[in-house]
């Protein structure tokens, strides 16, 4: 068994490591985490998240050494069902819910999850972005019905106060995608919450959604945050692609958990993260992708092959 561990190093890429793992069914330890800091292991909102796994999995091992710089989690099933989770307030409640809408299809029963904290920030993807942006991804994949993010409280820092309930069907299997025409914007649409965060979507005329989003600094003016988050936009929509730089890691993922079928995104400028992505979906599922730059838009074609995932935690009815 200790041979099939896959092994990592440092607090980076932590989430989507434990996504990954219960996703794969393979176990991850995860070592050195803040070990040279004043300050060495795990963070409250980092055993926050795991307490998260625990609540939405069933038989999901975590062992976690005395000094919290080591971590060994052996996953269990998808469970889902309804569950309720304190965020806190070190970081956002898009922090908690972003990973979930990566396990929430492939449960055993839907996911009706309800998270309390802060709704807008500068360091987390907002409720607002995941909503009209990052959760319409899944319908690319075949997952729309009973899908819905309801904001029901905003909550801004420090002292947070927001409530978001978030509710995803199960499917038995995703659909292959094949989206590479980004099109021509057509509209944009914002969402401004009063006093400390903008939010704004460009659409396209292929429905490809490329989305920014900023929180007021102390002092700033509504005109300021204004056009920051616009520059933004513009600077996102400059990159191309069908998928904006958020979202990217998602549509990749489940690009992979899809039939043994090819499916093929256009997407622009590759942020870290995804790469890093990649090379973890690599070591997970052993999956690469094959990437094309078209030089003509400079923007990147990435092909691949599902592993053909099947949810066999699906209830039969």
């Amino acid at each position: 068994m200790a041979s099939k561990i896959l092994k990592f190093s440092g607090h980076n890429y932590f989430r989507q490591r434990l996504i990954l793992a219960i996703l794969s069914g393979k176990p991850v330890k995860i070592d050195k985490i803040r070990s040279n800091d004043s300050d060495p292991g795990l963070k409250d909102f980092e055993a926050s998240f795991l307490r998260l796994l625990e609540k939405v999995t069933n038989g999901s091992i975590i062992e976690i050494n005395y000094s919290g710089t080591s971590v060994l989690f052996k996953p269990g099933v998808i469970t889902g069902g309804t569950i309720s989770h304190d965020c806190g307030t070190a970081r956002a409640i898009g922090y908690f819910l972003e990973p979930m809408i990566a396990l929430a299809p492939f449960s055993k029963d839907p996911f009706n999850l309800i998270f309390f904290g802060i709704t807008n920030d500068n360091v987390d993807t907002s409720v607002d972005i995941i909503r009209t942006a990052v959760m319409l991804q899944l319908k690319r994949f075949g997952i729309e019905e009973g899908l819905e993010l309801k904001i029901s409280k905003r909550g801004a820092p420090p002292l947070g106060g927001g409530e978001v309930n978030f509710k995803c069907p199960v499917v038995k299997s995703l659909k292959p995608i094949q989206f590479t025409d980004e099109g021509r914007i057509k509209r944009i649409r914002g969402i401004a919450s009063p006093g400390f965060a903008l939010s704004l979507v460009a659409e396209s005329t292929t429905s490809a959604l490329i989305t920014a989003e900023q929180a007021a600094n102390p002092g700033e003016t509504p005109e300021d945050l204004g056009k920051r988050t616009a520059k933004l936009l513009l600077s996102e929509i400059r990159k191309g692609g069908c998928i904006g730089s958020p979202n990217q890691w998602l549509v990749l993922l489940l690009m992979v958990l899809s039939p043994e079928d090819v499916s093929k995104i256009r997407l622009g400028q590759l942020t870290a993260f995804t790469i890093q992505y990649l090379r973890d979906i690599r070591d997970f599922f052993d999956v690469t992708f094959k990437i094309k730059q078209d030089p003509e838009s400079n923007t990147l074609l990435l092909t691949s092959v599902g592993v053909g995932y099947i949810n066999y935690n699906k209830k039969t009815t």
